[in-house]
C-alpha cells in the first residue's frame, strides 16, 4: 500500500513537472509570435528583425573568433564588482552590528550609493578613473548598499534567545555562526542577492556601453548602435540574458549549498572537576520595577546534590537560575562559585568562574537542525549526540528538524543537550514539560544516571 501511494505521488510530481514545462514553453512560442507578427507588420529589418533573423545572427556569433573576448571581458568585470560589492557589504554589515558609531559614520554613504543615479555613477566615474574599470565600479556601488541592508537586518534579526543559550553553553564563535546567525540571515541574504544580482548586470551593461571599454559586451551594442544593425543588437542582448540567468543561477546555488552545509561543531567536551564545585547565594536582593523577587536571600547549593525550586509561578525560580547562569545580575548580595583542590577552598565571586548549562523555560533549540545537531553543538561529538538522544527520543526522530518535533520532545532535546554539555552545575527549568507519566519517568531516570555527581537544580511545579 505505501509503495503504491509512493509510485501514485511520484506520477502526480511527474505530470505536475510536465505540466509546469509545457506552459513555460506555450507562453514563449506566444510572444515569439507576437515578435514576429510586430516583425511582419513592420516590414523593416533595420527597426525589428523576425526572431529568426536574430537567432541566425546569434548562431553567426557564436561562431566567430571575436565572440568570446567580449564575453569573457564583460562577465569578467561585473563578476569582479558584484564579489567586491558583495564581500564589501558583507565586512561592514558585520562591524555596523557590532560597533553603533560605525554604523552612524558610514550610513550617509550607504544611502548614498542605494539613492544616487546609476547615470550618475557612470558619469562622475568615468571623468574620475576613465572607462577601464568603470563597470567593476558601477557594480560594486550597486551591490554593495543591497549586501549591506540586507545582512545588517539579518544579523539584527537574529533569535536573541538562541544568543543567550550560546552565551550560557560556551559554544564557539563557528558553531554560533552556522546554527545562530545563519538560518537568521538566509532569507535576507537570499532576497538581497536576488536584488543585486538583476541590478548588477543592467548597470554593469550600460556602463560599458557608456565608456565602450575595449572587449565588452557594452562596445558591441554600442557598435550596432552606431551601424544600425538591430539583428546584431537583438543578438548580443540575448547573450546578455543567458549570461545573466546563468551567473545568478550559480552565484544562487552556490549560496544554497552555503546553507544546506552542515559542518562538524568545534566544541570538545570537558567535563573537568564536576563533583568539586559548590554554589553558595548569600544575602540575593532582586526587584523588578515595584516587584520585589527576592529579599536577602540565602542558599548554599552543595557538589553531587539535587535541589528541587518548588515555589509557585512568579516567586522568582527562573530569574534565580538566570542569575546563576550569570544571565542577570542581582540586585544585591553575590553568587559564590566554590571550587575544592587538594583540601582547599577556592572561592570565586562574580561569575567569573561559572560553568554551568541551563535548560531554559522555553526550547531555546536552533530549530532547522536535528535533535542530535543541537546536541552535538554542546558536545562537539556527533556520536556521543546520537548515543545520548537514544535513551530519550526515537529513533525516527533523531535525523527529523526540532521544526518538526512535538513539544514533549523538544522538551527532551533541551534536556539532554543540558545534561550532556558537561558542566560542573546543571540548571533545569520546567524540564518535564509537556511530558507525560512514562516520559517524564524516563527523563528523570536519565538525569540520575548522567549526574556524576555534578550539582543539579530543578525548577518544577512537581
Amino acid at each position: 500500500m505505501e509503495q503504491n501511494r509512493s509510485v501514485g505521488a511520484k506520477k502526480n510530481c511527474n505530470r505536475i513537472s510536465y505540466t509546469t514545462i509545457a506552459r513555460k514553453l506555450a507562453i514563449a512560442a506566444f510572444w515569439l509570435l507576437v515578435w514576429q507578427l510586430l516583425s511582419l507588420f513592420m516590414d523593416n529589418d533595420i527597426l525589428l528583425p523576425s526572431p529568426m533573423t536574430a537567432l541566425c545572427r546569434l548562431g553567426e556569433l557564436i561562431f566567430t573568433g571575436a565572440f568570446l573576448r567580449p564575453v569573457l571581458g564583460s562577465l569578467g568585470r561585473i563578476g569582479a564588482g558584484f564579489f567586491l560589492g558583495t564581500a564589501a557589504g558583507l565586512l561592514l554589515a558585520v562591524l555596523s552590528s557590532k560597533y553603533r558609531l560605525f554604523e552612524e559614520v558610514i550610513k550617509p554613504a550607504i544611502m548614498l550609493c542605494k539613492t544616487v543615479p546609476v547615470a550618475s555613477f557612470v558619469v562622475l566615474l568615468l571623468i574620475w578613473w576613465g572607462s577601464k574599470n568603470l563597470a567593476v565600479s558601477v557594480c560594486f556601488l550597486i551591490v554593495l548598499p543591497n549586501i549591506y541592508l540586507g545582512t545588517l537586518e539579518g544579523i539584527r534579526n537574529t533569535d536573541k534567545k538562541l544568543l543567550e543559550m550560546a552565551k550560557v553553553f560556551g559554544l564557539p564563535c563557528g558553531t554560533r555562526f552556522f546554527y545562530i546567525y545563519r538560518p537568521a540571515l538566509k532569507p535576507f541574504l537570499n532576497s538581497s542577492l536576488k536584488l543585486a544580482l538583476g541590478m548588477c548586470w543592467k548597470s554593469g551593461v550600460a556602463a560599458e556601453v557608456i565608456g565602450t571599454p575595449e572587449f565588452s559586451i557594452g562596445e558591441q551594442l554600442y557598435f550596432s548602435k552606431i551601424h544600425l544593425d538591430m539583428a546584431d543588437l537583438f543578438a548580443w542582448t540575448a547573450v546578455i540574458i543567458l549570461l545573466s540567468v546563468c551567473f545568478e543561477k550559480l552565484v544562487l546555488w552556490t549560496v544554497k549549498c552555503f546553507f544546506a552545509w552542515k559542518p562538524v561543531c568545534g566544541r570538545p567536551n570537558v567535563v573537568g572537576k564536576a563533583a568539586d564545585m559548590a554554589v553558595e547565594v548569600s544575602h540575593l536582593r532582586k526587584a523588578f520595577d515595584d516587584e520585589i523577587l527576592f529579599e536577602d536571600f540565602n542558599a548554599v547549593y552543595e557538589p553531587g546534590g539535587t535541589y528541587y525550586l518548588t515555589d509557585p509561578s512568579g516567586s522568582g525560580k527562573t530569574t534565580l537560575l538566570r542569575m546563576l547562569a550569570g544571565l542577570e545580575c542581582p540586585d544585591q548580595g553575590e553568587i559564590l562559585w566554590g571550587v575544592k583542590e587538594a583540601g582547599v577552598d577556592n572561592v570565586v565571586s562574580g561569575g567569573s568562574m561559572i560553568d554551568c548549562s541551563m535548560m531554559f523555560q522555553e526550547d531555546r533549540l536552533c530549530e532547522d537542525y536535528s535533535a542530535v545537531k543541537n546536541v552535538e553543538m554542546v558536545t562537539g561529538d556527533c556520536k556521543r549526540a546520537v548515543k545520548a538522544m537514544e535513551q530519550l527520543l526515537e529513533q525516527e526522530a533523531l535525523g527529523k528538524p526540532c521544526s518538526q518535533l512535538s513539544g514533549g520532545m523538544k522538551r527532551r532535546v533541551a534536556l539532554v543537550r543540558a545534561m550532556e554539555a558537561g558542566s560542573k552545575v546543571v540548571l533545569l527549568d520546567e524540564p518535564f514539560t509537556g511530558m507525560d507519566a512514562v516520559t517524564r519517568e524516563r527523563a528523570e531516570k536519565y538525569i540520575r544516571e548522567r549526574q556524576q555527581g555534578r550539582t543539579i537544580i530543578i525548577a518544577t511545579h512537581i
